[in-house]
């Protein structure tokens, strides 16, 4: 079903939000059965991409990691999509009442974890990891993200449009401060704890 809810996601997120509300996932289920694949997306990816391929700016002079070195990295980016999926749910199930929501904290990681599927399968450009490239991807997957959050909210909060909108902004305010969190994180366990070493390419 969760592939199916994947894909429907994508190609018609109105009517698929209805169909996901009244499926009932565990917390276990989501984190082992859906989470588990969707963050492996980019962390594999990007090992892939930066250890056979490289890194480019500009599409010249691309430089490769080192083995040894991108497989931690791409552990730890891996479970730090689990603790940012995992964080981000949390903050919703927390404001919901503000907004006059009232559903469990394993609906609120559904609408999380779907909402999110655009910015994982984005994750499959780091299998050619040239900067604007992945930039552009990015950008198009953040897009419709925004998208399916806005139209989610309302379906599985059982909230009224007026309040979803406000409700969606905050999320998506949640969801930024996040984003950053991690990339500034990102630099400085590479700096510190898992540090890159570089090959040439």
């Amino acid at each position: 079903m969760f592939l199916q809810h994947m894909m429907g996601i994508l190609y018609h997120p109105k009517s698929e939000w209805s169909l996901i509300r009244k499926e009932h996932y565990s917390t276990l289920h989501i984190f082992l059965q859906q989470i588990s694949i969707l963050a492996a997306i980019p962390a594999v990816s990007m090992f892939i991409g930066t250890t056979q391929i490289g890194w480019s700016i500009a599409g010249s002079e691309f430089v490769k990691l080192n083995v040894a070195s991108a497989i931690p990295a791409a552990i730890a980016f891996y479970f730090a999509m689990w603790v940012a999926v995992a964080f981000i749910a949390y903050a919703i199930h927390w404001m919901e009442r503000t907004y006059g929501g009232n559903v469990s904290f394993e609906e609120c990681l559904v609408l999380t974890t779907f909402t999110a599927t655009p910015l994982f399968l984005s994750g499959l450009a780091g299998l050619y990891p040239m900067l604007w490239f992945n930039v552009i991807v990015g950008l198009i997957a953040l897009c419709y993200t925004v998208y399916l959050l806005y139209v989610g909210v309302p379906v599985i909060m059982q909230i009224p449009e007026d309040r979803a909108f406000f409700f969606s902004s905050s999320i998506l305010t949640v969801g930024l401060c996040v984003l950053v969190g991690i990339i500034a994180t990102t630099v400085i366990l590479w700096g510190t704890f898992i540090p890159l070493s570089y090959v040439s390419g």
